[in-house]
């Protein structure tokens, strides 16, 4: 298997190397071509808005939607599970594909940001940095709830789709990786 990270903004090269050492050898993917050399993908946390912008302005967004519709596992976090999210609080479209809303910054500010211990369904207990973090609302039918923190959802999965509210890649273990890889891949 060969995942691919989006590599557009964000924290893709902490992503690429959480792949690595689970043993792939993930590319970076900034074009509609890359795409179609990989067989899993990860939208990494960093900044939605801006992420969306450059989607749109390299023209990625259309052929996204079609590789996830057509069945690619993709894996958001943070940031990246806005990207993917039917209905975001505010800033730029999402690609609609993972029927959830997000609300940003549902935790606070980047001065707010923490660390927290969650139950992951089908993972265990994990390590979560929480920084801007969005939070689940309205998860339509088909979208499972793998773990909640404070009483809201933080990690959901729907068929290929898993998105987590939290940087696995900043916490110093790839559970969360080798879980994409190994159950959604």
């Amino acid at each position: 298997m060969r995942p691919g990270v989006l590599a557009l903004q964000g924290d893709f090269a902490e992503h690429r190397r959480a792949l690595e050492a689970c043993g792939t050898d993930p590319i970076e993917v900034r074009t509609a071509a890359d795409l179609e050399h990989v067989d899993a993908l990860i939208i990494p946390g960093g900044e939605s808005t801006t992420m969306l912008k450059l989607v749109d302005r390299y023209e990625l967004r259309e052929p996204l939607v079609k590789h996830i519709e057509a069945g690619l596992p993709v894996f958001g976090t943070c940031a990246g599970a806005i990207v993917l999210a039917s209905k975001a609080s505010d800033g730029e479209p999402p690609l609609g594909v993972l029927d959830v809303a997000v609300r940003r910054n549902a935790y606070g500010r980047q001065r707010e940001s923490f660390e927290a211990e969650i139950d992951v369904t089908g993972v265990g207990i994990v390590p979560a940095v929480f920084i801007r973090a969005p939070v689940f609302e309205d998860p339509g039918e088909g979208v499972e709830v793998l773990a909640t923190w404070a009483g809201r959802p933080v990690a959901v999965r729907s068929g290929r789709l898993l998105a987590i509210a939290f940087h696995p890649e900043l916490a110093g273990t790839l559970a969360m990786h080798r879980f994409f890889l190994e159950e959604m891949a």
